[in-house]
Order: structure tokens, then sequence, then C-alpha cells
């Protein structure tokens, strides 16, 4: 049993109980990020961690054991752990690592910024001259694959893209709910995740009073509970 498997078993032998301590193989594998996992086949544990945690400290690679476990068996995680671990995924050459991973391994479906109805490029470019001063660089702007009900829209930093819900591309959905969408998004280009106390935050006060700069924001907001509702699906949301 090599030193990181050790770290498992250790992890089994304090929260498993009477359980006893399965067999374990861990693999580093190329994931698009810094992804782990943690599975039982037929009484026997596999674990799968990125690459980069290969030259992971030895705290940090038994906190990460730890946490997987504690998953496994249903288990309340650490704070500790969950400490050590955290400190080590934002340390800024863990950070950079794993945007590297993510940008070379992690592909981005792209389908077409012209709908059914709504052209996105010539609304981001409205948006931009009246909002941000032409100020914001566009990025890779698409309609998503499918329906999506919970997620209207999501900026992906790491691809420098914005993926707007096919489910608004409808003459069923006023423009100004699209643009607001739309609108919210390009916000996160103007104000990027900030890092406060370990935590990583994306609606920052600064963001939220920009929100509310939308001239139609009461308006989209009524429409997107009244959406919620005819749905009865989760809050909708813009990511």
């Amino acid at each position: 049993m090599n030193e990181v498997s050790k770290y498992f078993a250790d992890a089994f032998r304090h929260m498993g109980g009477n359980r006893g301590v399965p067999p374990i193989e861990v693999r580093f594998n190329q994931y698009a990020g810094l992804r782990n996992y943690i599975r039982v086949r037929q009484g026997r544990v596999y674990v799968g961690l990125s690459e980069i945690c290969k030259d992971a400290p030895p705290e940090a690679l038994r906190a990460l054991a730890f946490i997987l476990v504690a998953r496994l068996l249903g288990k309340r995680v650490s704070t500790i752990h969950q400490r050590v671990y955290r400190d080590y995924e934002l340390t800024p050459a863990v950070m950079r690592l794993t945007l590297l991973a993510r940008r070379g391994r992690g592909g981005k479906r792209i389908s077409t910024a012209q709908g059914k109805v709504y052209g996105l490029d010539r609304m981001f470019a409205k948006l931009n001259r009246h909002y941000f001063d032409g100020a914001i660089p566009k990025p890779t702007i698409t309609w998503s694959q499918r329906r999506t009900k919970s997620i209207l829209g999501h900026h992906d930093h790491i691809h420098d893209s914005i993926t707007i819900s096919k489910t608004l591309d409808s003459n069923d959905v006023p423009d100004y709910v699209v643009e607001f969408v739309l609108y919210h998004e390009m916000l996160h280009i103007k104000h990027p995740a900030r890092l406060i106390n370990g935590r990583r935050y994306r609606h920052t006060s600064a963001f939220r009073l920009d929100e509310r700069k939308f001239e139609q924001y009461e308006q989209a907001q009524k429409w997107l509970e009244s959406y919620l509702r005819r749905r009865r699906v989760p809050r909708a949301r813009a990511a």
C-alpha cells in the first residue's frame, strides 16, 4: 500500500466503525481541473485524484482522503480537513495549474449566438454601449445546447464565454428579460469573483449595485418570478 492509500485507510479506520478497511486503489488521472472521486465496487474502493495533487504536501493529501471518505460514508466532513485542503487548492500555483488543465482538457460546447428569435451578438453590442461605454471585451456568446430551466445564463471565465439558456429564445419571452440575463453575465466580466477569507464570492455588493442599474430590472425580476411559478422549478437564476 503506497503512502496516499494509507491516508485513505486511516480515514476508514477513523470513520468506518466496525466496517474494517476495504481494499483501496488510488490513481492519479488527467482531469480537466482539480477533480477527485471515490467509489465502491464489489467491496473494493477506487479513488481517482487529479494529477495536480501528485505534488501536494502530505497534510493536504491526508485532508483530501478524510474528506472523500467522509462523503462516501455519509459522515460530516471535519472543518479542519476542509480548511487544510482549501488552503492547498487556493494557493496561486495550484490555481494556475487548475486553470491550465481546464483550458487544455475541458471541452466547451458552442452552438450559435443567433437564435430563432433573438441574436445575442447584437444584444451584447447594444448592452455594452449603453451600460459599459463599450468597455466589456467580447467573449464567445452562445445559446445553450438544450433548454435548461433553472440556470438561465452562465459566464465561464476559463473559456471566456457566456451561455444563455435556449429556453429564453422564444416569442413568449420579452426582449428585456433576455437582455437582463445577458447583462447579468456581462457583469461577471466587469466584477470577477473575489476571494474573501478563503471563500469565493461571485455576487459582491458592487455587482448587485450595478445589477440594479438595468433600466427594466423590476419588470425582469417579476417576469422571472412568474416563470418560476409557472414551471414549478427551483428558483431560476443566472450564474
